[in-house]
């Protein structure tokens, strides 16, 4: 019985240090990414005249901030921190949506989706390469008139 109950505390002591190096590794969007204009693509809505993302990570909670220009050339700041938990995450600056929430897929990619007033506006997803130089972001909402905009956008690390 001894034995057993040693070993019980064993298995549970090193599933708490794997799932403590799991939580600490970093995500591989972690850095700063710069939208590649002529590899992007829009298939409805305004292109983006140029966009930077800068990732960081505090234990499992991870930070944006996105910086574009519009086809208008105006410019707008979007900025929150999110768990990849499924719960819903505040965001600021963002025109169409005031929520996100994510979820991982893999170990580069995951998957999110966008709110206002706590309704689906849209979904959004994000993949890392495997080598780590190019991030894809796919994404597709409706705007408030109604109409859908969908997005791909490649970046690279910087």
């Amino acid at each position: 019985m001894r034995s057993l109950l040693s070993r019980a505390v064993l298995a549970i002591a090193a599933a708490g240090v794997l799932a403590l190096a799991v939580a600490a590794t970093p995500d591989p969007v972690i850095g700063s990414w710069e939208l590649n204009v002529a590899k992007s693509k829009v298939t409805s809505g305004p292109a983006l005249k140029s966009q930077s993302r800068t990732y960081s990570q505090s234990g499992d909670s991870i930070t944006v901030v996105i910086k574009s220009v519009g086809a208008d050339g105006k410019e707008a700041t979007m900025q929150t921190t999110y768990k990849l938990d499924g719960k819903d995450y505040p965001v600021t600056g963002a025109p169409g949506w005031d929520a996100i929430s994510g979820k991982q897929v893999d170990s580069n990619t995951a998957e999110f989706t966008l709110k206002k007033g706590g309704k689906v506006v849209g979904k959004t997803s994000r993949t890392v390469s495997k080598d780590g130089k190019t991030m894809m972001s796919r994404q597709s909402t409706t705007d408030a008139k109604g109409e859908k905009i969908e997005t791909e956008m490649v970046l690279d690390r910087k």
